[in-house]
């Protein structure tokens, strides 16, 4: 920074871009095991959900900058997912490159972290214009509701109310949130049904296999007991006739 004989620094920008775009904000990812969890099963529930589609991109924990140059901001939420861009690793989430910001944000709330949560980063999601924002107090003691989204609405994020069954719909995902006793689930209200991650999947098909097998082989165990009782009882009638026969 050089200095003017009137004293004053003048402030100019770093050359080197990882400089100005760092990868890292030095924070962890997670505070806790369980904080850790949901995040990443959160995450591996939407891959799952988007495994098909080439034009959208999710991540967590990226940096992402709003505008090129010194005076940008950036943000590392949790979750985030853009529609209408290629799949692929990326090292920072630059909007100006990507062509706009992402569609949807979820923070899961820390303590040292929900007041920023429900304030700064809320602010500063909406002058980036992300649609929707959705937050999960793993703890459920920091945030007014456990399980909360919002809706941008004229560059202002407003609460989304409870649809009937109790979840909180998410119009950019299409999913219903819903607050379950040991966490939240998502729930896909086309298809009526539950999203899984990958693995969960996989173990329920192999759950299913087994009791399909189950109930074949406890099919043919009934075949073969039923026809061991036809042939004892056609051994029975034979040795009757022969009986009276004698007679």
């Amino acid at each position: 920074m050089e200095t003017y004989p009137n004293g004053q620094k003048i402030p100019y920008a770093p050359t080197e871009t990882e400089d100005l775009y760092p990868e890292s904000d030095g924070k962890p990812i997670a505070d806790s095991d369980i904080h850790f969890k949901w995040i990443f099963w959160t995450r591996q529930v939407l891959e799952w959900r988007f495994k098909q589609r080439d034009d959208v991109y999710l991540s967590g924990n990226i940096m992402m900058y709003d505008i090129e140059g010194p005076l940008r901001t950036a943000a590392s939420p949790d979750i985030l997912v853009a529609f209408g861009i290629e799949k692929g690793e990326r090292r920072t989430y630059k909007v100006w490159e990507e062509g706009k910001a992402p569609d949807f944000v979820m923070e899961f709330p820390i303590e040292r972290t929900y007041q920023d949560d429900l304030d700064g980063k809320m602010s500063h999601y909406a002058s980036m214009g992300i649609p929707e924002y959705f937050l999960y107090d793993v703890d459920r003691c920091y945030l007014p509701e456990p399980l909360m989204g919002f809706r941008l609405v004229e560059d202002t994020y407003l609460q989304v109310s409870s649809t009937v069954d109790g979840g909180i719909h998410s119009d950019v995902l299409n999913l219903n949130f819903h607050l379950l006793y040991d966490g939240f689930g998502l729930f896909d209200p086309v298809a009526k049904q539950w999203l899984q991650t990958s693995a969960e999947a996989s173990t329920e098909r192999a759950e299913q296999a087994e009791e399909r097998v189950h109930q074949v082989e406890k099919r043919v165990q009934q075949e073969i007991e039923a026809r061991q009782e036809a042939e004892a009882e056609v051994t029975r009638l034979q040795e009757e006739i022969a009986r009276l026969k004698a007679l």
